[in-house]
C-alpha cells in the first residue's frame, strides 16, 4: 500500500509519498513511474493540495443496496451517473462555502472515490482492473433543494457544481481491496453515516468498466461510487469528515 499526495511548499507545488510524518518527495508524472527525489518534507509544514488534477469527476446515483431500498427506488439496471464542474474541486482542510445564490440546505455525502491511473475505453473488466490507480475519501456536496426544483428537470450539474462542492482527498492509496472498506461521515463529532463498500451495487472493477463503455477515462479522472444512507444538511460553522480507514481522512469546515 502507498498514499499519494500532492502539496504546497513555500509557493512550490510537489507530489510524493506518504511515509509516517513525512513526504518523500517525487519528480515526474504520478501516473507513470514517477522517482523519488531524495527530499523529504514533514506533513506539519506543507499545505495539502487534491491529490490529482482530473479532467472530469463522474459521480454515481443509486449506487447502494440499503439506499435503494429506503428512497424505495428500483435497483438499476446500468450505472446512473453526472459530472460534476471541474470549478467545484476542493481539498482537505479547505472551506466549503454556501453559494451566494442559493440560501437552501447544503448536504454532505460521504463517498469511495476510485483514481484512473492510465487511459481506459470500452474496458473489460480485467482492464478496467488494471486503469484504477487506486482510492480517495469524496464529499459529493449538493445543494439539495435545487436538485428536484423544476418539476420538468433533475438539475444535476447545478446542485453539485458550485463551487467547494467536489472536496477529493487528502490522497490516493493504492494496493486496497475496496470490498473490505467502510466509509464513515462525521459531522461535528456525530457520525452520521457508517456503511460498507460490499453493499455497492455496481463494485469498482465494474463500474470502470461500465462507464468507459460510454466515455473515455483519463489518468488522474475521478469516479465517486455514490452513497448510502445518512446523507444529511450542514449548517455554517460544522466541521464534517469522511473517512475510510486505510484510505484516508478528509476533513473540512462549511460555512
Amino acid at each position: 500500500m502507498a498514499q499519494w499526495l500532492r502539496f504546497q511548499h513555500q509557493e512550490k507545488s510537489g507530489f510524493g509519498q506518504v511515509l509516517g510524518d513525512n513526504i518523500s518527495v517525487y519528480a515526474g508524472d504520478l501516473f507513470n513511474q514517477p522517482t523519488a527525489t531524495g527530499e523529504t518534507f514533514k506533513l506539519t509544514d506543507v499545505t495539502i493540495d487534491i491529490p490529482c488534477t482530473p479532467s472530469k469527476m463522474v459521480a454515481m446515483v443509486d449506487n447502494f443496496h440499503a439506499l435503494v431500498t429506503k428512497l424505495e427506488h428500483a435497483v438499476p439496471a446500468e450505472p446512473l451517473y453526472f459530472l460534476k464542474g471541474n470549478n467545484s474541486f476542493l481539498a482537505t482542510e479547505q472551506t466549503i462555502q454556501t453559494p451566494k445564490s442559493y440560501s437552501g440546505k447544503v448536504v454532505y455525502e460521504g463517498e469511495l472515490g476510485i483514481v484512473i491511473g492510465k487511459d481506459c475505453y470500452e474496458a473489460n473488466e480485467t482492464e478496467a482492473s488494471n486503469a484504477i490507480f487506486g482510492y480517495t475519501c469524496v464529499n459529493d456536496v449538493t445543494a439539495i433543494e435545487i436538485l428536484n426544483r423544476d418539476p420538468g428537470y433533475a438539475q444535476w450539474t447545478r446542485s453539485k457544481s458550485f463551487n467547494t462542492f467536489g472536496v477529493f482527498g487528502p490522497y490516493i492509496t493504492t494496493d486496497v481491496d475496496p470490498s473490505k472498506l467502510h466509509i464513515k461521515t462525521i459531522l461535528n463529532d456525530q457520525e452520521r453515516q457508517n456503511y460498507p463498500i460490499a453493499d455497492m451495487i455496481f463494485p469498482p472493477t465494474k463500474l470502470v468498466s461500465l462507464i468507459s463503455q460510454d466515455i473515455p477515462l483519463h489518468a488522474g479522472d475521478i469516479i465517486a461510487c455514490g452513497t448510502s444512507v445518512g446523507v444529511g444538511s450542514m449548517k455554517p460553522g460544522s466541521k464534517v469528515s469522511i473517512i475510510i480507514e486505510g484510505v484516508g481522512r478528509l476533513d473540512n469546515r462549511f460555512e
